[in-house]
């Protein structure tokens, strides 16, 4: 659904942190290739972020730290603002939600919402912490996930399933405060008359029709984020608080009665620090911020991650359409999350590779670390970095095919024609690059190269990221075959028409990949146009003119263009760099295993003793085990109750041997419903105890205890 013009957001990183790998491929890579492929191209695009300063998440870092939101804020905004700029992610503006305007914006947004009648002032009972004396807003609480079970999830959501929660519905909740147990307590605040908008959203959602226009095409949605919403809808919108009980954050507009001490909620304040930002844009430059947020001409695009879905795409367009005059986004292409070397990237642990660390520790490889991201980019599911999949994609793809193509080129025009194109017969023959069996053209040849550089647009514009990565390569790949078919090196003698062929056809090829590598790897094709000798690219319509040169047949390097000096474009990755990052990645999460006490997992809620009754626990042995195929946790057990014998799979496998634990007297939940794993029936539950470091040991009754009776 092509648009007069873009307008890009992503989403606003929390500055309470750095920004690690996980985010990067998650929102901001993405973003940076559809909005450098649309100026490209081009469009008419802004594209727009900034650092999220309010919410708890904030103030739960200050007071970890001993320091006031405000340096926090400040501290983490330039870290955040200046990786961005190292990495090259190309924002318009790179604003901040404690930025006068956004406050400015943020209130009046609340006031049209107000007049609108889209809110209700209702008390209800919310947790408040006595130890601490305050309200504690979504972040200042965690608890059992009713989900997942996970014990650390927060108020508002479960960072291990993405599950979207209310505060009421943790199990065991708990204050960060003070460690306490919270009490519920009345309060008063504005609440978004979300149900009102569940059948409009509903509808929006599955058909891309809102108020009887055609908004946007759902076959051009991902399916987690379709589902995801649809979840959530399935369930029915319930009204949501817009305000908090905070001392940090955006003021509810103080005219109001009951306004003191009231904060907007960081949803509502967040998502309109995108309209704050467009707004300081449009002022640095005398251009009307309206054109891109209040005009049906404007695709409003969200780049997010999976766990921000549902505020983007229910709630903030819920908030857009109650205010009556704002555009709804035409796509919100999330990505799943990043896994790094086996296990969940989590910054509380310190399993992380940090952005800002990495551009100090390996300078001038940015382009490297952006390769391997969009290679393995999270689209559909998620995916995995490592060390040695990093080094193996740099050497291999990056050093071998595309940098080692462009340099042969490069050094074999040198040798041959003193760094100058040389011309050529266009009606000569030779071997396609495309296809060993293939003799081809010039003229086809470049026909070729224009369907692959438009094929790779259409995957950028259908946000597929990975897909038009390995489009890119498949073009250097092609170049690298051109030159081997025809050999040019072995042809100056006998056939040197053959030569100017192969080397002009092949510095086209180079000169295509000076622009398709732009969106993806932007240092490099700053390099590789300087020494091309051509114009940098200021991403006005470079894409779109090259398209057009091929399209008609026109060379994109004429002959007798003089060349710089040849240069490799990449360098191999050392295994000692490598073998640096996996210590130090794997120094940190032991230091911050060590700093941390262990925890007890905190007692479950009490229950009658005709609930424990209902539990027939039984002694046994265990007399065979084995492993379940393709199941690295599972052992299938066979356990004697002595009156039975039972097949129970336990996940236990990577505690225990199957051969040592034969013999072994355990203690089995007899009563559990039958549960089917990997097409095995398991008839029970071992019992083990767990430590705070995941180990498990088999709770057992004395030596030689008859098997099957009862435990009480």
């Amino acid at each position: 659904m092509m648009k007069k013009r873009y307008l890009v957001t992503a989403a606003l990183p929390y500055a309470n942190g750095p920004l690690h790998i996980g985010h990067l491929a998650g929102a901001y890579l993405p973003a940076d290739i559809y909005v450098r492929y649309l100026r490209l191209m081009g469009k008419d695009v802004v594209f727009v972020c900034g650092s999220d300063e309010h919410g708890a998440a904030i103030t739960v870092r200050a007071r970890k730290d001993g320091v006031t939101p405000r340096e926090i804020v400040d501290t983490y905004h330039t870290i955040l603002r200046d990786t961005f700029q190292k990495i090259g992610i190309g924002f318009d503006i790179y604003h901040r939600t404690s930025a006068p305007l956004h406050h400015e914006t943020s209130q009046d947004f609340f006031r049209t919402l107000l007049v609108n009648g889209q809110f209700d002032e209702k008390e209800s009972d919310q947790y408040y912490d006595e130890t601490a004396g305050q309200f504690l807003a979504d972040r200042y609480i965690t608890g059992t996930c009713p989900v997942c079970a996970n014990l650390d999830a927060y108020g508002d959501q479960c960072e291990k399933c993405g599950s979207t929660l209310s505060p009421t519905q943790l199990i065991n909740p708990r204050s960060t405060l003070s460690g306490a147990t919270p009490v519920l307590r009345p309060t008063t605040h504005w609440y978004l008359k979300l149900d009102e908008h569940e059948t409009w959203l509903r509808e929006w959602i599955n058909t891309g029709v809102a108020g009887g226009k055609q908004l946007h095409d759902p076959a051009a949605w991902k399916n987690h984020v379709i589902g995801q919403c649809n979840s959530w809808l399935e369930q029915g919108l319930q009204p949501r608080a817009m305000t908090r009980d905070l001392e940090w954050g955006v003021d509810v507009p103080p005219e109001l009665p009951g306004a003191k001490g009231k904060k907007l909620y960081v949803w509502l304040d967040a998502p309109i620090g995108y309209i704050s930002a467009t707004k300081q844009w449009a002022l640095d430059r005398g251009v009307n911020w309206e054109l891109y947020w209040k005009n049906d001409d404007t695709a409003l695009i969200h780049f997010i991650g999976k766990d921000n879905i549902v505020f983007h795409c229910l709630i903030f367009p819920a908030i857009l359409k109650a205010h009556g005059e704002f555009i709804l986004p035409v796509n919100v292409p999330a990505n799943q999350f990043l896994n790094l070397e086996g296990n969940k990237i989590s910054t509380s642990k310190n399993w992380a590779v940090w952005v800002h660390e990495y551009v100090n520790d390996l300078p001038g490889r940015e382009d490297e670390l952006r390769y391997n991201m969009i290679k393995n980019m999270p689209e559909q599911r998620d995916s995995e970095f490592t060390w040695k999949g990093f080094q193996e994609s740099a050497n291999t793809e990056l050093v071998n095919n595309l940098a080692g193509f462009i340099h042969r080129v490069m050094v074999l025009t040198h040798k041959n024609y003193t760094g100058v194109v040389p011309a050529f017969d266009s009606s000569r023959e030779f071997k396609s690059g495309w296809n060993a069996e293939e003799i081809t053209t010039c003229d086809a040849e470049l026909h070729r190269l224009h369907e692959k550089l438009d094929e790779l647009g259409a995957e950028i514009e259908r946000f597929n990221f990975r897909e038009a990565l390995r489009i890119l390569m498949e073009i250097s790949s092609a170049g690298n075959a051109l030159l081997q078919f025809n050999e040019p090196w072995k042809a100056a003698k006998d056939d040197p028409e053959l030569v100017k062929v192969a080397l002009n056809l092949g510095l086209q090829y180079v000169a295509v990949l000076s622009v398709a590598m732009r969106p993806f790897l932007p240092f490099a094709a700053a390099r590789l146009r300087q020494m091309l000798n051509l114009s940098p690219l200021d991403d006005h319509r470079e894409w779109l003119d090259t398209l057009n040169d091929l399209a008609e047949g026109n060379p994109v390097l004429r002959p007798n263009h003089a060349l710089n000096a040849a240069e490799h474009l990449f360098s191999r990755v050392p295994d000692d760099v490598i073998e640096a990052q996996i210590a130090k990645l794997q120094a940190a999460a032991q230091a911050n295993q060590q700093a941390a006490p262990p925890s007890h997992p905190l007692v479950k809620e009490t229950i009658s003793y005709d609930d424990f009754a209902k539990l027939d626990i039984r002694t046994g042995t265990i007399i065979e085990a084995g492993r379940v195929e393709k199941a690295d946790k599972l052992l299938r057990l066979t356990v004697d109750l002595g009156f039975e014998k039972r097949t129970i799979v336990s996940g236990i496998a990577l505690h225990y041997q199957p051969e040592d634990i034969i013999g072994r007297q355990v203690i089995v939940l007899a009563n559990l419903a039958p549960r089917t794993m990997r097409g095995i029936e398991s008839q029970g539950m071992i019992l083990m105890a767990e430590d705070a470091k995941g180990r498990l040991s088999f709770v057992r009754p004395e030596a030689a205890w008859p098997d099957g009776w009862a435990v009480k």
